[in-house]
């Protein structure tokens, strides 16, 4: 996937060779303290207002536009806050007015203490799946990279900070690859796409697991440049050359970045495309909790970094309307919506899953007064 590099870029590389840490909002994706302006509600309509992960907003933008074309009477509002945010307002300790919300969203599942901390008790809701794409900025390549599981492990770690290391060199004959530093472009968000690229980096390399393990918020090792969301993450790569940072896949799609070949568990390099993905989650287990991490997939085909992500609803709510119309909703997203996941560089969930979340969502009920 091509695309046009503006020369200023070259600033930004410099910049990360420094060292100086970016925290870049390109595309505009919002802050903590960010949220955007409330819709217009017809009279008669419901509002029904979310936040959280930006690794889904993509697709979630596409299906609350379409729902609402087609069900009127629900307006629909999502802030793509990352994840981490997303469950703080959902839990809903210390917030304000403005933030509160009647879902949320999240690539990293909440833990058992923090769905414990819900009053109203809460249902996670598997909706959809992606890939984590390696997306990087090199327009004097036209071939398609390939990163060892050593390579893409060690420029994360930092130790990999050229492009012309012997370490990439390896598995990319014939390619000339530039005397040109790596800038790595990290999340400076709570992110479930850092979890899910982290949970995969703890699982393959002994170095990571031990100095970092999985989290929605790392403290980088290196010199990293630093943006919020996949929109931010994607709009620093697409212009900055010699970058190179990770984003879910639909992102590095929309924006026409170039995109690594990983390797995966069998040896294999395979790109993150929906096909590679979906190999990935097609044996996986869903436990009774909800919550699927497919670390390391099994799979000659399998793409190695993929990730479930979750809808949070709460167990129990006030308002009769309120609570049918998420019900509807997402049952919907569940349905019908699935037609538009792989469209938008998405995996529509395999059936047992869609099942599985189905009678999950059936549990959302009201407050007994």
């Amino acid at each position: 996937m091509r695309h046009s590099i503006p020369k200023a870029s070259a600033l930004l590389v410099a910049m990360a060779a420094a060292g100086i840490m970016c925290a870049c909002t390109a595309h505009g994706a919002p802050s903590k303290s960010q949220s955007k302006p409330k819709p217009a509600v017809p009279k008669g309509s419901i509002l029904l207002e979310g936040a959280g992960g930006t690794l889904p907003a993509i697709l979630y933008d596409k299906w609350f536009s379409t729902y609402g074309s087609q069900f009127p009477g629900t307006v629909i509002s999502y802030d793509a806050v990352g994840s981490s945010e997303g469950i703080r307002r959902f839990v809903g300790k210390n917030i304000t007015h403005e933030e509160r919300i009647d879902f949320g969203a999240s690539d990293a599942a909440m833990r058992d203490d923090e769905l414990a901390s819900v009053p109203s008790g809460a249902i996670l809701l598997p909706v959809t799946a992606t890939s984590v794409a390696l997306a990087y900025n090199l327009p004097q390549i036209s071939t398609d990279l390939r990163l060892s599981r050593e390579a893409y492990a060690d420029i994360f770690l930092g130790k990999i900070k050229n492009w012309n290391d012997s370490r990439i060199a390896r598995t990319n004959p014939g390619v000339k690859l530039p005397n040109l530093t790596i800038a790595v472009v990290v999340r400076h968000d709570g992110s479930g796409t850092t979890f899910a690229l982290t949970k995969h980096l703890d699982a393959i390399n002994e170095t990571w697991r031990g100095s970092f393990g999985a989290a929605t918020l790392v403290a980088w090792p290196g010199n990293t440049m630093r943006a919020l969301g996949n929109e931010g993450v994607a709009g620093t790569v697409e212009h900055s050359i010699g970058a190179i940072g990770y984003v879910s896949y639909e992102y590095a799609l929309k924006t026409g970045l170039q995109v690594a070949w990983l390797e995966n568990r069998e040896g294999n390099f395979v790109p993150p495309t929906e096909v590679h993905a979906a190999t990935a989650l097609a044996s996986a287990e869903l436990p009774d909790n909800l919550r699927l991490f497919v670390p390391d997939p099994n799979g000659a085909d399998s793409y190695p970094i993929v990730t479930l992500t979750w809808i949070l609803l709460y167990k129990n709510y006030t308002e009769p309307k309120k609570a049918k119309a998420l019900h509807d909703l997402f049952h919907w997203c569940l349905t019908d919506g699935q037609k538009d996941a792989a469209s938008n560089g998405y995996i529509p969930l395999p059936p047992n899953i869609v099942a599985r979340s189905i009678t999950a969502l059936d549990g959302v009920g009201l407050t007994q007064q």
